[in-house]
């Protein structure tokens, strides 16, 4: 296997590069946005950019990511293009933009959606431009920039402006590309079409012939560029030299071709032209595939497209084909051929004498076609209308190869895809893992095309969509391995010993030599299948390790997936690894391969089982693991073996790899997927397009829904009446009851139901009574029974007034079908998560609602917040491992429930026996659940029917009275109700079984992450486990295929799913899922999560539209990005909102950091962005803050990459972290982990300087300025992140208040100035970070001095202590000279805390200070408060510390591999 090199990382221009720049000079001249006096429009200049910039650096990506960036494409090509100026310079321009943009991520067309006149024409310059000769006035190289443009306008169909220029190209009148005997078969097939093909023609008459011949050049462009294709592929030579511009044509070009395969609207009339054309057949006999190295993309390209283009579906009615009737296409292709060959072909009869199965193989077809002549063979294609007719005498163009490759590859049996999924295996092998153009390093830049299937809008059957996501996730976790493999292997060292063994030089603890290998069971291939059942193995490794990781090595469970690995190292002894060099290579890798634990063997060789009872302590330190070996890769091993003499795989491991369990779960999701490829998987009728992405978008909202409820029950939803009707504006409420006293909560709800999806046609009047019913509500208050004499008996309540947009979201989700909720930062989406919940549960009590979440931490927040509301705690269950971190003393895991049945049994039963007593009745009837029961129905019921009977009307207390008697007796009936529920637990005996049953019958409301739904699903089916409805929270961070799998938990009953409702809750303009690989994320759009995609599609959204986190202002800088998001009234009324932050002048401000000692960002390992001087700045106002008074909690210090995040955490631990003055804030943490988390003061660092990098994406431009209550600090390098298009309007509004720090240092903590007001104390400004630091530091002495002083005051010290004391400020004086040399060195920012910075005191200070405060403490420990003294002892104590060491830059080694600008 070859080793790859490493592929380059683009390296982004600095800002001092860019302004150095032609183009930035040119820039600023004529279209820069901040420039007020522009130059005008001269095409002159795009033509010497283009020839200058772009093509002489051969499309550079640095060049072009420039330009880009320099807003090129809004402020200049497009705002100024008119047909008139249309030049090949002017076109490549706009198509070089446009392929930047989608390289970066970010929207391409908004500036064509602005001014969309001159599109039209601009689009079918495009298409002739793509046409031209190769030699003529278009390279090669820009043609393929062309293809790439075309690509994405055919990715793009959701955009109206690109669509009407797509569909011209790709729609029935196309066909006129086919040759007429298979145009005339085709309409055969499908007679509707004959009607459409007839009614074309009839249009194509009425034009006028130079429309005509427009149109007719737009219908033949796609089987023109495919004949120019074949011909720039037939140029490529076998062996010669080639250049790489025409194999990067032929990639771009099948890349284009598997697009349009891949999208139903597209396909569905260009798979006919694809089959026409027999471009398979050309590319699988050129040259390029035959090159091992040149062509290994473009063949691996040319196997999805034959996938593609053989897919098992029907492209006229787009229907799923099942594989009989995939086997009857086969067999009807192969009869009518041995039709042809009977009536015509004599030499072909025992060919047409054969049955089916004799001939369909390829050997049997080249067996009985190979023979025949060309001719033969061309007129054979030509009876099946493959090939034009051959005229007579003469011979045919085509030669002997491609006749013979065409009817051979169109007859040949092909396995079924479902069969190859099947024969897969699971693991990545070592031909995967380091293979790029799968599996492509974090260098990704985006320029090459690869291999790899995309994730975009529409998808084209079920099993399409299950299988990308399958290939993507598989991919995805093969990347991490890699990263894992080589990480531990590296560590091993592994070196060639002497005598030509392996010697491991190092040691890892996720990996440990094996020691003996051998495989203990093959079993045999079930019927049909020709791989074995299982295969397993024992694994022998030394644990001659420390205790805590031989810990983790026996606790390996069943199922951890572990790998085998074999090194074969050619370095000698002592040689060092180099990580820049190709990774293979150097350890001498050859095989990888993985496993699956069954379990640990103890000392007579039988697995240890998990279990309650503890596990055996075994002796020595030999280990052997007996692990499941993946079948179908042994069988393919074993064949290869056997077949090809090759060696066997198993008797070479020498090294066995654990991965850490919470990042070990890629298999369980993938055999899940498998084994919903392989079910009948039923998604309901109402969701089936959708999902897809096809049909009416809207088609599963409530109000389309044929099963839509009119009257509903909003319980504990409304507040009051007023409440009521505030949240229906536009409405007409009707209240059942005039008497406003009886007017109050809860209300059930009427509302007008359309029947029927179709409106009759209404004269005027008719049409007005119509809406006026329509805006009818009916409301009518009840009451809710009485429960019972107690206290506890009162249902909990709602106490928060929603607003008319969540009371819509609330009625979405009650009503049946898709509700997707867009909820804003601050707006309130967990409180509308949990009342629609409650709602359901009241409405529907026999309903069983299935709540999903991303996180553990949202999961734990809605069961806090399900808690507070009227839900009987029975019917909640928790699945998972998250349940421990629950904020509450209750455990709603199975187990914890069970107890609680247990123990809730017991109470009853007491309650039962009080009953007994109190009613006089002999016997044992609290004994069980069962005698209970008998006592309910033959003591109490008996009694309560005979009280029934006695009590007559006796005056005005009658209803009252039997009000409160029937509360009493309900209360009774709910005691004996329950512990009828609880008494299946009596007859189940293990605590396993009684789980089961609480989760498949007991529970009302479950809740599980995504990714335990995904791992658990085959035994949640198992078990008959069902649900009604699903409600998701964070909807928009969940993978696309973990959003699916949930809805499919369950078996269908009678072939439909019982899924009523979907509820989805997220917000699309945050962040995305976290891809670790950049290639999965931007080439195959693998972080799209499904909720964004629907968004996308247009299916219909509530967006929450009032914020109450934050104010006012702080919601301006990211409430451009949502549809009208306004503010809570007590956003402007509360307090806190309207008062000033103490101590700084602005409640938000960007501060400019400029480089600090000649360095902005740095970079010590790839990826991992430093900066020094933004990480000093931000510790140091942090400590500002807390001087003041700030309490450290209620700030957070976030930044957005990785690296940063460790500084500054170092900084702290060696500034103030132990420093009881001023602590620690309460996260150090980057923007991406901080999602869906607030606090009232957020410092936020930028970090980067000479690129905008990953901020570039709004969506994490929104996290961050939207996690701050009260105040936010950002910390940048504001010249360049205020040119960038995307951030322009919240870095207008930063940039509108001055640069730098405005500080009120006089102004105590809370301060009572008024937000906005002008501060009574002196304003300070801070120029730069060592002026920062100097401040803090004098503050924070002077804070000290402060503190000794009101000692010797308020404590009346003896007169020779006071004396003593006096000599401090002597002190701070001479370290404040000391400190007035140093503002260039970073430890200015040290607060004297530093004992841990390992450095000596000065000896003066250390002798007093310390002695004089004991002794001041000891003569004082009556009168002072012993925690007060304690923290003033250890306050002071830090006063003997001088400056601390700089802060040097955080070691990435120990930081998680940072990724792709590491989220």
């Amino acid at each position: 296997m070859a080793a790859t090199a490493q592929p380059k990382k683009i390296v982004a221009p600095t800002v001092s590069q860019i302004n150095a720049e032609f183009v930035t000079q040119l820039a600023c001249k004529y279209w820069a946005p901040h420039i007020k006096k522009k130059s005008p429009f001269d095409i002159k200049v795009i033509e010497e950019i283009y020839e200058k910039e772009i093509v002489k650096s051969r499309f550079a990506i640095r060049k072009i990511m420039l330009l880009e960036f320099s807003q090129y494409l809004e402020n200049y090509l497009w705002l100024n293009y008119s047909p008139e100026m249309s030049s090949k310079a002017y076109l490549m321009s706009i198509c070089c933009m446009v392929n930047e943009k989608f390289r970066e991520n970010v929207p391409a067309w908004e500036i064509f959606k602005k001014k969309p006149d001159h599109f039209p024409f601009f689009f079918k310059r495009i298409l002739k431009a793509a046409l031209a000769e190769t030699d003529g006035e278009f390279s090669l190289h820009e043609q393929t920039v062309l293809l790439l443009f075309l690509d994405h306008c055919f990715n793009s169909l959701e955009v109206d402006l690109i669509r009407s220029q797509v569909q011209q190209l790709i729609s029935l009148p196309m066909w006129m590309g086919l040759q007429s005997a298979r145009l005339e078969l085709e309409l055969k097939k499908t007679p509707k079409l004959r009607k459409f093909w007839n009614l074309i023609k009839k249009n194509d008459e009425k034009m006028d012939p130079e429309a005509r011949e427009q149109a007719y050049q737009e219908r033949r462009f796609l089987s023109q560029l495919i004949q120019k294709f074949i011909s720039v592929l037939k140029s490529v030579p076998l062996s010669e030299p080639v250049t790489m511009d025409k194999v990067h044509y032929c990639e771009r070009f099948i890349e284009l071709m598997i697009d349009l395969e891949a999208l139903l609207p597209t396909r569905r009339w260009f798979n006919t032209i694809l089959d026409d054309s027999h471009l398979l057949v050309h590319c699988y006999l050129s040259s390029l595939v035959r090159r091992e190295e040149d062509g290994h993309l473009f063949s691996q390209l040319l196997d999805m497209l034959k996938f593609y283009t053989g897919f098992e579906i029907n492209d006229q009615t787009g229907n799923a084909l099942t594989e009989n009737e995939m086997t009857t296409i086969h067999y009807d292709r192969i009869t009518s051929l041995q039709r042809a060959a009977f009536a015509h072909f004599p030499e072909l009869y025992d060919f047409a004498l054969s049955n089916v199965a004799e001939v369909d193989t390829r050997d049997s077809l080249v067996k009985f076609f190979g023979p025949l002549s060309s001719n033969t063979l061309h007129q054979v294609a030509s009876y099946l209308c493959l090939l034009p007719t051959l005229p007579k005498n003469e011979d045919t163009t085509f030669d002997k190869e491609f006749l013979l490759e065409l009817l051979v590859s169109r007859h040949e049996r092909r396995i079924s895809q479902i069969q190859q999924l099947n024969q897969m295996p699971l693991y990545p092998t070592e031909k995967i893992i380091w293979d790029e153009n799968i599996v492509p390093t974090e260098y990704y830049s985006g320029e090459g095309c690869l291999a790899l299937p995309k994730l975009n809008l529409q998808f084209l059957t079920l099993h399409d969509y299950l299988l990308r996501n399958f290939n993507l996730f598989r991919l995805e976790s093969t990347y991490e391995i890699r990263q894992d493999i080589e990480d531990s292997v590296s560590r091993m060292k592994p070196w060639q010993s002497e005598y030509g063994g392996v010697v491991f030089g190092g040691w890892a603890r996720m990996a440990q030599p094996i020691v003996a290998f051998t495989v203990v069971e093959v079993a045999k291939p079930n019927i049909g299948e020709n791989w074995p059942t299982r295969v397993r193995a024992d694994v022998t490794i030394n644990l001659n390790v420390r205790d805590h990781i031989k810990d983790e090595w026996e606790g390996l469970r069943k199922h951890d997936v572990c790998f085998l690995i074999t090194v074969r190292p050619t370095k000698p002894y002592g040689t060092k690894f180099d990580r820049r060099r190709p990774f293979i290579e150097q350890v001498g890798l050859v095989y990888v391969r993985g496993c699956e634990i069954q379990g640990m063997l103890d000392d007579k060789g039988r697995v240890i089982e998990d279990g309650p009872e503890p596990r055996p302590n075994l002796r020595g330190e030999s280990r052997t693991f007996r692990v499941f070996l993946d079948p179908n890769q042994y069988q393919q091993d074993m064949t290869n073996t056997i077949q090809n003499g090759a060696e066997d795989v198993y008797d070479t491991f020498n090294i066995i790899m654990r991965r850490k369990p919470k990042e070990n779960n890629f298999k369980a999701v993938l055999e899940t997927i498998r084994n919903l490829m392989n079910t009948d998987c039923v998604v309901p009728d109402w969701l089936h397009d959708i999902i897809l992405g096809y049909g009416d978008p809207s088609s599963a909202h409530y109000s389309k829904m044929p099963n839509q409820i009119a009257t509903l029950d909003f319980n504990d939803t409304f507040l009051s009446i007023e409440h009521l009707k505030a949240s229906f504006p536009g409405h007409n409420v009707k209240v059942t009851v005039d008497d406003p006293a009886l007017q109050i909560p809860p209300f059930r709800i009427t509302f007008p139901v359309r029947s029927g999806r179709g409106k009759k046609r209404k004269d005027a009047d008719g049409e007005d009574e119509d809406t006026e019913e329509a805006k009818t509500l009916i409301v009518e208050p009840h009451v809710i029974p009485n429960r019972g004499p107690y206290p506890y008996n009162q249902p909990k309540r709602n106490t928060i007034q929603f607003t008319h947009t969540q009371i819509e979201a609330i009625r979405a989700g009650m009503q049946p079908g898709l509700t997707m909720v867009v909820g804003p930062p601050g707006t309130g989406k967990t409180d509308v998560a949990v009342q629609i919940i409650s709602n359901i549960y009241h409405n529907f009590p026999e309903q069983r609602t299935l709540i999903v979440t991303h996180s553990n931490q949202a999961l734990n927040q809605l069961f806090e917040k399900i808690m507070a509301l009227d839900i009987d705690e029975r019917h909640l269950l928790r699945l998972g491992h998250g349940e421990e971190e629950l904020e509450t003393e209750k455990d709603f895991s199975r187990y914890g429930r069970v107890n609680y049945v247990l123990a809730r049994r017991i109470e009853l039963l007491e309650e039962v026996k009080r009953l007994q007593k109190s009613l006089g009745v002999p016997g044992d009837a609290s004994y069980t659940c069962e005698t209970a029961g008998y006592f309910f129905l033959y003591q109490v019921m008996s009694r309560w029917e005979e009280y029934i009977s006695k009590v007559k009307n006796k005056g005005r207390s009658y209803e009252e009275d039997m009000e409160i008697a029937e509360g009493c007796f309900r209360h009774i009936k709910k005691i004996f109700t329950q512990l009828e529920e609880f008494r299946a637990s009596e007859l189940l005996r293990s605590g396993l079984d009684r789980s089961k049953y609480l989760l498949v019958k007991e529970a009302k409301i479950i809740a599980m992450t995504c990714t335990h739904a995904a791992l658990k699903r085959h035994d949640l089916v198992k078990l008959g486990f069902k649900y009604d409805n699903i409600l998701m929270e964070e909807a928009a961070q969940i993978l696309e295929i973990e959003t699916f799998i949930p809805l499919l938990l369950q078996n269908p009953q009678d072939g439909f799913s019982r899924l009523k409702r979907w509820i989805m809750i997220g917000d699309h303009h945050q962040l995305p899922p976290v891809i670790k690989n950049m290639a999965f994320q931007k080439y195959s759009n693998m972080e799209q999560s499904l909720f964004t995609r629907f968004v996308r599609v247009g299916v219909p959204t509530v967006d929450l539209d009032a914020q109450g986190r934050a104010r006012a202002s702080l919601c301006n800088l990211y409430n451009w990005r949502y549809k009208n998001l306004g503010n809570l009234p007590h956003v402007q009324l509360l307090p806190e909102f309207s008062t000033a932050n103490a101590g700084l002048l602005y409640d938000f401000q960007l501060i400019n950091v400029e480089d600090f000692q000649g360095v902005g960002e740095s970079e010590p390992n790839p990826y991992f962005y430093q900066n020094l001087g933004e990480a000093e700045y931000v510790v140091a106002l942090f400590m500002y803050m807390c001087l003041l008074g700030y309490p450290a909690d209620k700030i957070s210090i976030l930044t957005t990459y990785n690296g940063q995040k460790h500084l500054i955490r170092d900084i702290i631990n060696r500034r103030c972290g132990n420093n009881p003055l001023i602590g620690r804030p309460n996260k150090v943490t980057t923007v991406d982990r901080f999602q869906g988390q607030q606090n009232d003061y957020i410092l936020l660092s930028l970090v980067r300087t000479r690129a905008v990098g990953h901020l570039r994406d709004v969506r994490r431009l929104v996290v961050a300025m939207s996690r701050a209550r009260l105040g936010l600090y950002i910390f940048a390098r504001v010249s360049l992140f205020q040119n960038c298009f995307e951030l322009t309007p919240a870095f207008s509004q930063l940039t509108a208040r001055p640069l730098h720090l405005h500080i009120i240092p006089t102004e105590p903590f809370p301060t009572t100035r008024k937000n906005g007001e002008r501060p009574s104390h002196e304003v300070q400004i801070i120029k730069n970070m060592p002026q920062m630091a100097n401040f803090v530091y004098n503050m924070y002495m002077h804070l000290i001095q402060t503190t000794h002083h009101y000692h010797q005051t308020f404590l009346q010290l003896p007169p020779a202590m006071v004396e003593e004391n006096e000599e401090i400020p002597n002190q701070e004086t001479e370290l404040d000279t000391e400190e007035e040399g140093l503002p260039a060195q970073t430890d200015t920012t040290s607060s004297p805390t530093d004992a841990s910075a390992g450095q000596e005191p000065p000896a003066s200070q250390t002798d007093t200070t310390p002695i004089q405060l004991e002794s001041v403490l000891s003569q004082t420990a009556d009168s002072c408060d012993p925690e007060a003294a304690h923290a003033l002892t250890e306050a002071t104590a830090t006063v003997t510390g001088p400056v601390a060491a700089p802060a040097e830059t955080s070691n990435p080694r120990d930081a998680p591999s940072a990724t792709a600008e590491t989220k």
